[in-house]
This record gives structure tokens, C-alpha cells and sequence, in this order.
């Protein structure tokens, strides 16, 4: 599935990063992957992949954001 449509990064791809970078952030997800934020509508979505690739977030009740899965 297509996150960000400005980049045309998929979900794959984001996970990828986040397994093989270990990025802190939205942004350093878009640098790992060779690009830059353009609109920021996709940036919650990438924080979401972020916390479920990296396990920190199985369920919506343990995000301090209030961003669940």
C-alpha cells in the first residue's frame, strides 16, 4: 500500500527502513529512503508502521499519542 503519495513510498518500504535503520523519527525514516517530507499528511501513518515494526505499540491503549494500531 501506497503511504505517501508525494514520495510514493509503500508501507514495505517503511517498514524496511525502520528494521534496517532503526530511524527516531518520521523524517529520518524520509532520509533513510532518500527523500524529504513534501505535505505531512502521511507522517502519522509512518509513525504507526515505526511503533508496530519495532513492536512498541501493539495496542492503541500504550500510545501516549493516543495513536494506536
Amino acid at each position: 500500500m501506497i503511504v505517501c503519495s508525494c514520495n510514493v513510498l509503500s508501507d514495505t518500504q517503511i517498514r524496511a527502513a525502520v528494521a534496517d535503520a532503526t530511524p527516531r523519527s518520521a523524517a529520518q525514516v524520509y532520509g533513510c529512503l532518500g527523500c524529504s517530507p513534501q505535505c505531512g499528511r502521511c507522517v502519522r501513518t509512518i509513525r504507526r508502521l515505526m511503533d508496530e515494526t519495532l513492536g512498541a505499540c501493539p495496542t492503541s491503549e500504550c500510545c501516549s499519542d493516543g495513536v494506536g494500531a
